[in-house]
């Protein structure tokens, strides 16, 4: 009995102890981040601070489509429930007008509110919190200099426990650490790879997508090994990888020319990334595009490419024969008898590593529901892809697939009809938004 008693009485302190440092962890540190004083607002500070909201695509996020920019209630989906994008213009009841630059320099960095409440992580303070105090300042600056709008942002739809401050501050124990460094490629580093460091964690929060995320949101964020966007069925390709969408033999103007206009001639991107390149990469100047481009370059790549050339097989499958007949029929016309393409507007799908993928979320979602490239300056006339997610069943759609994924020298495994169900059933909320 007495054993019994001490044991409970170990687990009880072991409890407070954990509970205290939990507690230490998201409210104990952040008061030094008051003590800063910022700069009085000039009209540089301002265009910095634009500047920077592009790059990290912070309106895109912020604004509902038609309504004022950077007024939030933008519906974010996620496996937890649905979440709301604040009002970042200085309305002083519903945006950010009572807010000091401390305050938002808090948010950025620690993840807190002006209130002191902690924030829900769809907003990057994993990343940001590595953002300079100037930077901060600069954003801040211009975030005030916006027209107020008076706009209550609709309440989070979170299923419980995940909206409770005590479950966010466990979430941030297991996977936020205040001021965390962006990941440096091993050996001496040049000015322009750290700027570029810089620029893709800090700034455009780029593993906030490119990696793997485990059952309760976390991840490793000084990874960029490639994850699955849960609520939009889209795979964000691993950066380091030469089966995805590693970039270590490419040239750095071909990575400029991918970031500045969507397009490439190794590639070009599709779904959410069209989004950010049309709302942030595409407006970077000419410098940061070059320390991005020579970062992503400088990343160690974790695995060699896979092989461009197979030979056929000697039987191939009745879903690859019936492939080929809907292919000359539906698609030839604009990738080619051979998958070759037409440069400059339909891309090639012999050699093509899109097509080729392990992840084929991004490839079901492409023939399933069509798409743009993105509308850029560089590429001011996209050529789209038809959706297909009414004209072919889901045979038709898997045989097709495969069919690409077997033929001039593409060697992958086939698709199958299940997949191309699941697909359609777990974005069909996407499409009613």
């Amino acid at each position: 009995m007495k054993l019994l008693k001490w044991s409970a009485a170990a687990l009880v302190a072991l409890l407070l102890l954990l509970s205290a440092w939990v507690a230490w962890f998201n409210y104990g540190m952040t008061r030094v981040a008051d003590d800063a004083i910022a700069p009085a607002a000039n009209a540089e500070m301002v265009a910095r601070g634009a500047y920077l909201a592009r790059a990290g695509n912070c309106i895109a996020c912020h604004t509902v489509r038609g309504a004022s920019t950077g007024a939030g209630g933008r519906p974010i989906a996620t496996p937890f429930g649905t979440l709301f994008t604040s009002n970042l213009t200085p309305d002083a009841d519903t945006g950010i007008g009572q807010w000091s630059a401390a305050a938002f320099w808090r948010a950025l960095h620690f993840g807190r509110s002006a209130d002191g409440r902690l924030l829900y992580p769809a907003f990057p303070y994993t990343h940001t919190t590595a953002l300079t105090r100037e930077d901060s300042d600069a954003l801040f600056s211009y975030f005030r200099s916006l027209p107020p709008v008076r706009a209550q942002v609709p309440a989070h739809e979170l299923r419980w426990p995940y909206g409770t401050q005590a479950a966010l501050a466990v979430w941030r124990t297991l996977y936020f650490q205040p001021g965390a460094k962006p990941p440096l490629p091993p050996g001496p580093a040049d000015a322009d790879v750290q700027r570029g460091a810089y620029l893709t964690y800090a700034v455009a929060h780029c593993s906030a997508c490119h990696t793997a995320r485990d059952a309760l949101g976390g991840g490793d964020w000084q990874s960029l090994r490639g994850g699955v966007l849960a609520s939009e069925g889209w795979y964000a390709p691993s950066l380091v990888s030469a089966r995805e969408a590693g970039m270590a033999d490419w040239p750095v103007d071909d990575i400029v020319q991918l970031l500045r206009t969507g397009v490439a001639p190794h590639g070009q991107v599709s779904g959410p990334m069209t989004e950010v390149v049309t709302q942030g990469t595409q407006y970077l100047n000419e410098p940061d595009l070059r320390a991005m481009a020579s970062y992503l370059k400088a990343l160690p790549s974790t695995e060699g490419a896979a092989p461009r050339t197979a030979a056929a097989p000697d039987v191939r499958s009745s879903a690859v024969v019936l492939g080929e007949k809907l292919y000359q029929q539906h698609c030839a016309d604009c990738h080619g008898s051979q998958g070759q393409g037409v440069p400059g507007a339909y891309p090639p799908l012999a050699g093509n590593r899109a097509v080729t993928m392990a992840h084929t979320q991004n490839l079901l979602q492409t023939v399933l529901y069509g798409g743009f490239t993105p509308d850029t300056a560089g590429h001011p006339r996209p050529y789209g892809m038809p959706p297909f997610a009414l004209t072919l069943g889901d045979t038709e759609i898997a045989a097709v697939l495969s069919y690409l994924r077997t033929s001039w020298g593409n060697a992958a495994a086939e698709v199958s009809p299940l997949d191309i169900n699941r697909m359609r059933a777990s974005t069909a909320g996407n499409l009613r938004q």
